[in-house]
């Protein structure tokens, strides 16, 4: 397909995405986001954010990604849809190919985020969808009254944990280590759970279902003993960290070991005209707040690019 040049183009629609979109619209930058998905990420799937400035209440993942997509569009950021395959360069300027076309650009920002780690257990794929879930948010209501099993010790999995006691009878809660990684008021609301048992230094071997194909149980591993024992549960809900989505990068930009995009100090990265924000990219953090803040200045580093690139004398 034909489309015009643009001057930005935004792969990616969480927070960071929406947020350099935010920023390039309102510079008057011909700018198109893209996202495979709905424009919000994996925030989307959180049920109440806490932690993100000017909520003193919090806020559901839903509403404040509905609340940054619709300020985005009220400078009239294009936002369509589908899904890029990878990423070349034509000149000065970059082709972003599509599953159904290509596009191209001056200046390119990643945005892509993170997909949720699968453990690789037994039973696992087979029950994706038959009570095993990496969406405590999406799928937790079906489990009312019933025991289900979260898997992990960080922020996300205590987060979830804590959100399946409002349906589930018994949160189990599976965790290689013998403290808790996620936060410390996190910490706290969870060990102060009655409806949450939590299996120190215990790791997930097997996942079994019946004969209808539903989950029935899962065989955990005491790590300190190597005993192994059945608990059954309903549901499964896997958070072991996530991956990052540069499967389409290879090749056009520097990642590190685990498949993370380098950048610098002004988040761009190794090919010129492209910077990555968010989850996507080497670094410590990744909440919401981070991800807003490497939007805003992602966007103002390329403004400043096209200006110097494309319009200085």
């Amino acid at each position: 397909m034909n489309q015009p040049e643009h001057d930005l183009i935004i792969i990616g629609g969480g927070p960071a995405g929406l947020t350099a979109g935010l920023y390039a619209a309102r510079a008057r930058l011909n700018t198109k986001l893209i996202e495979k998905l709905s424009p919000g990420g994996q925030v989307l799937n959180t049920d109440w954010v806490e932690n993100y400035p000017g909520f003193p209440e919090g806020i559901s993942g839903f509403e404040l990604m509905d609340k940054m997509r619709e300020q985005a569009e009220r400078f009239d950021l294009d936002i369509a849809y589908g899904e890029v395959t990878s990423l070349e360069r034509k000149g000065d300027r970059i082709q972003i190919n599509l599953t159904d076309g290509e596009v191209l650009s001056k200046t390119v920002i990643i945005a892509t985020g993170t997909v949720p780690n699968k453990l690789g257990v037994p039973g696992e794929e087979e029950m994706i969808g038959r009570g095993v879930s990496y969406c405590a948010t999406c799928d937790g209501p079906f489990y009312r009254d019933m025991e289900v099993l979260v898997v992990g010790g960080g922020d996300t999995a205590v987060e979830e944990a804590i959100f399946l006691t409002r349906f589930a009878s018994t949160v189990h809660l599976c965790h290689r280590r013998d403290e808790l990684r996620a936060t410390g008021i996190l910490r706290e609301r969870i060990l102060s759970e009655p409806k949450v048992k939590i299996h120190w230094s215990t790791a997930v071997n097997e996942i079994e279902a019946d004969s209808n194909n539903q989950v029935t149980a899962a065989v955990i591993k005491d790590l300190k003993t190597d005993k192994t024992f059945k608990q059954p549960v309903h549901g499964v809900f896997l958070f072991v960290g996530t991956t990052p989505a540069t499967d389409f990068l290879t090749g056009f930009v520097e990642l590190n070991d685990r498949g993370f995009v380098k950048t610098d100090l002004e988040l761009a990265t190794s090919q010129p005209g492209v910077w990555a924000t968010g989850d996507v990219r080497s670094k410590y953090l990744r909440q919401i707040a981070t991800a807003v803040g490497d939007g805003a200045t992602a966007a103002y580093n390329v403004e400043k690019y096209i200006q110097e690139k494309f319009h200085s004398p």
